[in-house]
């Protein structure tokens, strides 16, 4: 295998799938084979050849997940066009940068609404010549309108563009959620994804006879690349219906395994917990019990004592955890974001393997990953995976070079220079350091670390995670620099908040957020909990003024990214209020 789209081909001759994707439609899991897959890539293919499409043209594709994503993603890089992957919820100055930067030619889109979205912007998307939508929907141009001249293209023109493609040529391009200012489009070969696939398969605990749900966004090249994974190893991949009905999906499906970013691992574990608060008596009591061993849970150094709590602990009350996610999940990975490694105690006292790992779009994107054959290591990033190189830098910054390594910044040669230095190093931001020698642990982003005004350095990142252990609180993002101490905005748990407040008899059921924030108990409570958290820090690290926020970070809102990360530069400008409130003292 050399070029991405050589993957579906292998699957067909080492182990040709019946269930390659499966989608549930009208209440009911409906599959596609290997065999139909490979037939409608070839005749998207031809049918993308007979609209003009030239090799080193560019596809977007604006979609949820879906088996056609894959289609067109493998149909546009086996005849040379360069294919650029969108979120489906960016915003139209996100939408026009892209398309424009890029000179996107042909575009599929998964429903009527981004197909209004981009056709209400295409007078000013000068290069856009097809529009598509891949739902099927009255005057609007169906996806297999592509189709329906394939048959004027034989097989050995699309032989011969399949032939011309070389392991080193450019396949995507994939655009940065754009934190600070505009996307930067990063540039991946075919030998880039390739590496970071064939450096996964033995870290991955799944096979031919797996099945794996998929719900992060594909678009997403963490996602994405996992899917190249799965087909390679022959797996069969079920695409959730919705973030609202992942518990329904995994209880249908079953799956061995599935992807995570930490947000999503908090709210099961937010879950869980909730429904231990609901039972009564020694039921209650054992629950708490095992969380608690859960809580002191670790790879190595455990007692006989403790592992014969564990066992018990296991059999009594984690073996429901696991059924709530299928009975048969060997492994979740969790990757994007730093996970709390609380989380990581908890889900691995169940018995349910968490594999966190660590990469960036730069990187294609794994660098090092958590997995049973090299072992764990809680609140690590594990070993690195295979060809890549990593040392740290005299800052503590961690530098990548390896096949993983992207070609550049599309139309960003200087920006391209200050990450990539003239030995091949990436830059990666993030400050690091190795446990034991081997497993990586990631300690901060390089440019997210400020100093108070006293000169202390503060470490956002690992604060906020630490915060974030509380029930009471569901976000948080630490402010400060420059200024005489960390200050915190803090989103409270509000379902958590009205729960508690209803066992304790308090009369805010009538409240909505706005007013809950306002209620003295409530702030007693929180301010509380800020100061037991604070007991984790020196004198100069503590928050101590904050500000309660009466929603959460959102997506939608602007303050994170479509993978859940804090936009913490947006997040400053759009509660600048509310941080000068903090420090106006």
């Amino acid at each position: 295998m050399k070029r991405l789209f050589d993957i579906p081909y292998h699957q067909l001759e080492k182990f040709p799938n019946s269930k390659m994707f499966s989608t549930k439609i009208n209440g009911k899991w409906t599959s596609i084979s290997t065999i139909e897959f490979i037939e409608l890539i070839d005749k998207t293919s031809k049918g993308l050849i007979s609209l003009g499409i030239q090799p080193g043209d560019k596809v977007g594709i604006i979609s949820s997940n879906r088996y056609e994503w894959n289609a067109l993603d493998v149909a546009s890089l086996q005849i040379g066009a360069i294919v650029v992957p969108i979120y489906p919820n960016i915003s139209n100055d996100d939408y026009k940068y892209i398309f424009n930067d890029s000179q996107i030619k042909l575009c599929v889109v998964g429903d009527v609404n981004l197909y209004n979205k981009i056709n209400g912007i295409k007078t000013e998307l000068p290069e856009l010549e097809y529009l598509f939508s891949f739902t099927k929907e009255t005057y609007i141009p169906h996806w297999f309108e592509i189709h329906s001249n394939y048959s004027i293209i034989d097989e050995n023109t699309l032989s011969d563009r399949k032939s011309a493609i070389k392991n080193l040529d450019l396949a995507t391009i994939i655009y940065t959620s754009g934190t600070t200012g505009n996307p930067k489009g990063v540039m991946l070969s075919h030998n880039n994804i390739l590496s970071n696939v064939m450096g996964c398969v033995d870290r991955m605990p799944c096979d031919q006879h797996s099945r794996v749900l998929t719900f992060l966004p594909v678009c997403h090249v963490y996602e994405r690349m996992l899917h190249y994974l799965y087909m390679y190893m022959g797996c069969a991949i079920y695409f959730a219906e919705s973030l609202d009905t992942i518990g329904e999906n995994i209880k249908e499906v079953k799956p061995h395994m599935f992807t995570a970013v930490p947000r999503l691992i908090e709210k099961v574990y937010e879950k869980i917990i909730s429904k231990g608060e609901e039972l009564k008596g020694l039921k209650r009591m054992l629950f708490f019990w095992a969380v608690k061993i859960g809580e002191q849970y670790d790879v190595v150094n455990r007692t006989f004592w403790y592992n014969i709590k564990l066992a018990v602990a296991r059999k009594l009350i984690f073996s429901k955890w696991q059924e709530a996610l299928g009975g048969e999940t060997r492994a979740i990975v969790s990757g994007s974001a730093a996970l709390q490694p609380k989380l990581a105690k908890m889900f691995l006292a169940a018995d349910i393997t968490i594999l966190e790992g660590y990469g960036l779009t730069e990187t294609s994107p794994v660098i090092s990953v958590n997995c049973i054959k090299n072992g764990i290591r809680i609140g690590t990033v594990g070993t690195l995976i295979h060809d890549v190189h990593v040392k740290i830098a005299n800052d503590g910054e961690i530098l990548v070079k390896g096949p993983n390594v992207m070609m550049g910044y599309y139309n960003l040669p200087e920006k391209t220079a200050e990450e990539i230095d003239q030995e091949g190093w990436f830059h990666t931001g993030d400050i690091g350091t190795f446990i034991e020698g081997k497993f990586l642990k990631i300690t901060d982003r390089k440019k997210e670390i400020f100093k108070t005004s006293g000169g202390k350095y503060i470490i956002p990142q690992a604060m906020e995670n630490k915060f974030k252990e509380s029930r009471f609180i569901e976000q948080i993002m630490v402010v400060g620099e420059g200024q005489k101490f960390p200050g915190a905005l803090i989103v409270p748990n509000f379902n958590y908040l009205r729960e508690w407040a209803h066992n304790k008899q308090l009369k805010v059921t009538n409240l909505n957020n706005a007013e809950l924030i306002l209620n003295r108990e409530i702030k007693e409570r929180i301010q509380k909990e800020v100061e037991t958290m604070n007991l984790n820090y020196g004198g100069f690290e503590q928050i101590k003024r904050y500000t309660l926020l009466d929603h959460e970070f959102s997506v939608e809102g602007g303050e994170l990214t479509p993978t859940l990360k804090l936009k913490r530069k947006i997040i400053l400008s759009k509660y600048s209020n509310e941080v000068e409130q903090i420090y106006n003292v």
